[in-house]
């Protein structure tokens, strides 16, 4: 066995150096408010909503799209629209703080970022009226949360649906009815959906008080008090459609008439509260 003869190169060494030139060429980033980051290590993404002493050393604090807060160290291990940072404090304390931008259902917006992978997890809704309803005002959410929404095309087999479906741990399923009062149809769907072997935990059902979603918007928008009283003999949509004097022959008409009441939707604000805790309480349900 032969040994080098060139001892210069032992001895003590400087194991951080590749990791300090390596931060060295990382640029810095002011840690404005309002900016959006992700934390690496965590990979919680937030926008900053301020830079504070803790400890002896500087931390930003990052307020996700559910308002909740978190603080990481200042400096590196950060990313901003994909490629590493280094947080630095902001250049001036006074200046006029800048508002995060925020998502249709009132979210913090994270700027430039890839939808995620697809979870094993979904979300139901009964038609496809609720699902384009969730997709306008919630999209942007469910694509960065990896969610996807279908819709079930009515809920007389949601035992069997979720019964197909295996959910487990990893792979919930959250279910959005319509009209879910006592005693109605629906409200018994329910109740033998959850009580099905394997549900508790892994399956939520949810529901608004209104025969049909579109009762959901708000009546305001479409210059109305409120939604016209539709008898029981008469398909909702149908009669919706006439009481408000727009055509309502056919599929056709009724696609036609969604069409417009969903256009005047912008943002959470033009939804009932009865729609929109239960939309976020299934959200929050598929993904912890």
């Amino acid at each position: 066995m032969s040994f080098p003869t060139d001892w210069s190169s032992w001895g003590p060494a400087d194991m951080g150096a590749r990791r300090r030139a390596q931060h060295r060429e990382v640029p810095t980033l002011p840690a404005d408010r309002g900016t959006v980051v992700e934390e690496t290590a965590s990979g919680w993404v937030g926008a900053i909503v301020g830079v504070e002493a803790a400890g002896g050393v500087h931390v930003v604090v990052l307020e996700d799209r559910r308002g909740a807060t978190r603080a990481f160290p200042l400096g590196h291990g950060f990313l901003h629209e994909g490629s590493p940072v280094e947080l630095t404090a902001p250049a001036s304390t006074t200046a006029q703080p800048k508002k995060p931008a925020r998502t249709a259902s009132g979210s913090v917006a994270v700027e430039n970022a890839p939808a995620r992978v697809a979870r094993a997890s979904r979300i139901w809704v009964e038609g496809t009226h609720d699902a384009e309803l969730v997709e306008k005002v919630w999209g942007e959410d469910l694509r960065l949360e990896g969610i996807v929404v279908e819709p079930l095309h009515g809920a007389d087999d949601l035992v069997g649906a979720i019964r197909e479906f295996r959910p487990g741990p990893e792979r919930r399923v959250g279910v959005l009815l319509d009209h879910l009062v006592k005693g109605s149809k629906e409200s018994r769907i329910a109740a033998e959906a959850m009580a099905m072997p394997g549900a508790s935990g892994n399956v939520l059902v949810l529901g608004h008080p209104y025969v049909d979603v579109w009762q959901a918007v708000k009546p305001q928008l479409l210059g109305l008090q409120r939604w016209p009283d539709i008898p029981r003999s008469v398909d909702i949509k149908v009669g919706t459609l006439k009481a408000l004097g727009w055509p309502h022959a056919g599929q056709r008409d009724i696609a036609q008439g969604w069409k417009r009441i969903l256009s005047t939707v912008t943002s959470y604000t033009d939804l009932e509260p009865s729609l929109l805790g239960r939309v976020e309480e299934l959200i929050d349900f598929v993904t912890q």
